[in-house]
């Protein structure tokens, strides 16, 4: 098995879900008491965050290239950013070191291809839904139509995101306005909504959705070991 990557922190609670999966699946695939290879190196939020409110993407792509840099040093085959926002400077991040990325996009894209789907939501911080480093790919790639929320919408999950699931707080009210925006999508027509915040599957479950959840943590994962497998 090949030795996992993974860019962590961000947050904490995000990637202790990514472990427990990239191990469960581990254990899934090759029976007994197999576990995954995973080297992870967990950088301080606390210090990150300031960088991309501010806007200071350059600082923040510097961050994560020493991250990634020590991953290479120890050995990782390949690498994650175990977060959908820090997607935005992946190509920075990639670029710095010689083991390869294996991109949320991609992760993503390959299983909506799975299911057949061609309208999906994308819900996640302002980053994400603003920018087009997920829904660029996903359209070009994977001929996507990727939908996101209104601004109203959009501005109270990236607060519900960053003032209380970055902080370990699941509100049900949070998970009842999270089923609000699901909803005004699904009425919009999408045919499935992407989780595109690897805090988000800790609020909201398949059961508080009218419509098929992507959750971008536990494919992310997944997908990882079946590459470290393969």
């Amino acid at each position: 098995m090949k030795l996992i990557g993974l860019i962590g922190g961000m947050s904490w609670e995000s990637s202790l879900e990514y472990y427990r999966i990239m191990n469960e699946t581990t254990k899934e695939r090759l029976g007994g008491l197999n576990s995954a290879r995973v080297l992870i190196d967990s950088i301080n939020f606390g210090e990150l965050e300031p960088m991309m409110s501010s806007g200071q993407w350059d600082k923040a792509a510097e961050m994560l290239i020493e991250s990634a840099r020590r991953l290479e040093r120890g050995g990782a085959d390949f690498f994650l950013i175990g977060t959908n926002t820090l997607h935005k400077v992946s190509a920075e991040v990639q670029s710095a070191v010689n083991i390869p990325l294996l991109h949320m996009a991609d992760a993503v894209g390959l299983e909506i291809a799975a299911m057949g789907l061609t309208r999906v939501g994308l819900l996640g911080t302002k980053f994400t839904m603003d920018g087009d480093f997920l829904s660029g790919p996903l359209t070009d790639k994977y001929g996507l139509q990727v939908t996101t929320p209104s601004a109203e919408s959009g501005q109270s999950l990236h607060d519900i995101i960053f003032q209380e699931l970055c902080l370990g707080q699941f509100l049900d009210e949070s998970r009842a306005r999270v089923g609000g925006i699901i909803g005004e999508l699904a009425a919009a027509g999408v045919e499935g909504v992407i989780l595109g915040c690897t805090e988000l599957p800790l609020l909201i479950k398949q059961e508080d959705s009218p419509l098929p959840l992507l959750d971008t943590t536990a494919i992310h994962a997944r997908r990882s070991v079946e590459l470290a497998l393969a």
